[in-house]
């Protein structure tokens, strides 16, 4: 985004006036920039018109007293491109095209749309084909419905989408989270999602940005911005869609953007410290948790119930997700059991039970001792509120909560109080909890998630400013040419990587070949449709002499000609057979014409795509990076050495995969080197299949 671009993006959000294009829409828009509060100059634009919403319409943009700040624009495509080319030529600072038809519709609307950024110059253009925008830290309203959400304190969350619908959805929660500005950036033609997180980075009481993502522009871009973000101290929690083979071609016709592999999405995302949420209410509580309450230091909760139940749902859900809710010391329980009553349990998470509800000279000292004993880095407190009109015991609640939120916030921890269903917290109850800085948390699975989410926000925040990553690769993209196995084992053999020792032959010079090596040998029939051999019948393994070698090559042949009579040749890779591994792994390294260069580990051999137990990393990737992605495997514990059994050299085979990146990284004719199986063995590991793709 350019300067000139960006400050204008800063006068579409925060106008001095704001100029309305169009008819029936932009009356709807008017009356929700007054009811916004908007208290600058409102300017109709409508030729047929005399009023609209109660202001005297201007015939063209060029009849309006001076350049607009901002402008709504609901005319149809042809003109809207016309209109955008006269705000330009006066220097308007940006524009909201609501109208639909461009990229889209496929057609003529790819033209148009390309007319319309060209007409659009160095003009702010959200959209087209959006909602709009909503500051509402200025009071500034460019929305075509009726919206909801407010930011009382002038601090709060920005929320970018590329759905619409899902932002007026957000507008009109009733969960409490204060928002800055909502912004719906419909077909990205001129500013897209990279540029709407780089601008709020920076803009004032923006503490958390949610977004809603379809598709990236560009991943190194946002890789970039994002990294900033966790610089500056502004947690971004990306609701990414998309992921399904259906929802992927619904993200393509819906708004023309791309949908990228999911896990290569998952990869970004922690490598640049992005939370990333699976539904809207996830994202809505941690973006919550995240600006009322801040960031844990650690994983420790101390969590409150005045129920037995409660404080075992909790623990449950904790336990699945990565919370700890650390036991009081038996050695220090005494002095928390005497501010108890005697029905009650020493525990955390603790249910301090009915006798002392409600009253807060007791509770008060409950849960500051509580909080002092488990040394904890954050606070909850479970309450369901009784409906309205049920309200006789609403001041046990309202007592309660201010103990443990005074006992918190005298400690400094991140606090919230946590309704078990999230309906059973009234929009009085929220209000007040956010004025006292403490998140009104929904529900048991979100509220819980949102702590492990900024939790882990603060860890990879730490992590990141000791070791920041390395900016990602440039993407290539060409046709493509396979080489056989000898062919691939070969080049890396050449660069030192651990390759069994080997003979290529025909099979008239089987004997003679296997000579040079060591029994038993495994035999395998190289050729250019022969990339998974064993399903052809091409690999024999455990061959103990010359007489069974000759006799398994007569074999493989029939085998492979039983198979496919085309992928039968006369050439066979001879290899000494290597000591039984700990664990077979898959390595694949290639360049994703979206992400750049990539890497995946995963459980590997023949069950690869039976137990899709995988986890990709971006290049270049730190040997710390590869480290924890097979320690993120579910195969790990095998890796280690599961109940007692030798476990794998893993500074061995880390060293091995760093290796072959340093390989891949170095040599741009690489377009991909896939590695099935890699042996992790006791004392090394080795290259037992191979298959690599260059550029032709």
């Amino acid at each position: 985004m350019t300067p000139a671009k960006r400050d204008n993006l800063r006068r579409l959000l925060s106008p001095r006036h704001i100029a309305f294009v169009g008819g029936r829409d932009c009356l709807t828009a008017i009356g929700e920039a007054e009811r916004r509060g908007f208290t600058g100059a409102i300017w109709p634009v409508n030729p047929s018109r005399p009023k609209m919403g109660g202001h005297a319409c201007f015939a063209t943009v060029a009849d309006l007293p001076e350049a607009p700040d901002a402008v709504f624009l609901a005319v149809p495509p042809a003109s809207a491109v016309e209109v955008t080319r006269a705000l330009a030529a006066r220097g308007a600072g940006g524009i909201v095209c609501y109208t639909a038809g461009f990229r889209e519709a496929g057609g003529d609307g790819v033209a148009m749309e390309a007319d319309l950024v060209a007409a659009a110059g160095d003009l702010a253009l959200i959209g087209p084909n959006c909602y709009g925008a909503i500051n509402y830290t200025s009071n500034t309203a460019l929305w075509p419905f009726a919206h909801g959400g407010g930011c009382p304190d002038g601090f709060g969350a920005a929320i970018v989408t590329q759905s619409g619908m899902l932002s007026s959805d957000i507008t009109m929660s009733q969960r409490g989270l204060p928002l800055t500005h909502m912004i719906s950036c419909g077909n990205q033609a001129a500013l897209s999602l990279e540029d709407y997180l780089d601008f709020l980075i920076d803009e004032p009481g923006v503490s958390a940005i949610g977004l809603h993502i379809e598709g990236l522009r560009s991943v190194a871009r946002f890789h970039d911005t994002a990294l900033r973000a966790v610089t500056k101290g502004i947690p971004v929690v990306a609701l990414k869609t998309g992921s399904s083979s259906i929802g992927a071609s619904l993200t393509v016709s819906h708004t023309g953007s791309l949908s990228g592999s999911d896990a290569l999405y998952d990869a970004l995302f922690a490598r640049c410290g992005v939370i990333r949420v699976e539904t809207p209410p996830e994202m809505m509580e941690t973006l919550k948790f995240l600006v009322l309450a801040g960031v844990p230091k650690s994983n420790h909760v101390a969590g409150f119930t005045c129920s037995g139940g409660g404080a075992t749902m909790l623990a449950d859900r904790a336990e699945k997700i990565g919370l700890t809710f650390p036991p009081v010391p038996t050695g220090t329980r005494a002095a928390l059991t005497a501010l108890l009553p005697p029905i009650a349990t020493v525990s955390n998470p603790l249910d301090y039970t009915t006798p002392i509800w409600g009253d807060p000279a007791r509770t008060g000292p409950v849960f500051a001792e509580a909080m002092d004993q488990t040394k904890a880095a954050a606070a909850v407190l479970v309450q369901d509120y009784p409906a309205p009109g049920l309200d006789e015991s609403q001041v046990y609640y309202r007592n309660d909560a201010e103990a443990f939120i005074a006992a918190a916030k005298a400690r400094g921890l991140p606090v919230a109080v946590l309704a078990t269903l999230h309906e059973n917290m009234d929009a009085g109850t929220r209000d007040w909890l956010v004025g006292q800085g403490c998140a009104p948390l929904l529900g048991i699975s979100e509220g819980l998630g949102a702590i492990r989410h900024a939790v882990w926000w603060g860890e990879r925040q730490r992590a990141i400013a000791k070791a920041p990553p390395a900016p990602l690769q440039p993407t290539v993209t060409g046709a493509l040419r396979g080489l056989t196995e000898a062919e691939s084992k070969s080049r890396l053999a050449a660069k030192g990587l651990p390759i069994p020792q080997s003979r290529l032959t025909g099979q008239a010079g089987i004997a003679g070949a296997a000579g040079a090596l060591q029994f038993p040998v495994a035999l395998k029939m190289i050729g250019p449709r022969l990339a998974h051999k064993s399903d052809a019948g091409a690999v024999h393994l455990g061959i103990p002499d010359s007489a069974a070698l000759e006799r398994a090559a007569s074999r493989m042949i029939e085998a492979v000609t039983a198979h496919d009579p085309l992928a039968v040749t006369d050439q066979f890779l001879i290899e000494e057979m290597v000591e039984r591994p700990v664990a077979e792994l898959l390595v694949s390294l290639r360049r994703d014409p979206e992400f750049g260069p990539c890497l995946t580990l995963a459980a590997g051999g023949v069950l690869v795509e039976l137990l899709k137990d995988g986890t990709s990393l971006l290049l270049p990737a730190s040997e710390a990076d590869i480290t924890a992605a097979l320690g993120s495997l579910r195969m790990a514990p095998v890796l280690a050495g599961y109940r007692r059994a030798v476990g794998a050299d893993l500074p061995a085979l880390t060293h091995t995969i760093k290796a072959l990146q340093a390989v891949f990284l170095a040599d741009p004719t690489l377009a991909e080197i896939e590695i099935n199986p890699l042996f992790a063995g006791p004392s090394g590991a080795t290259i037992i299949d191979a298959l690599i793709h260059v550029f032709a």
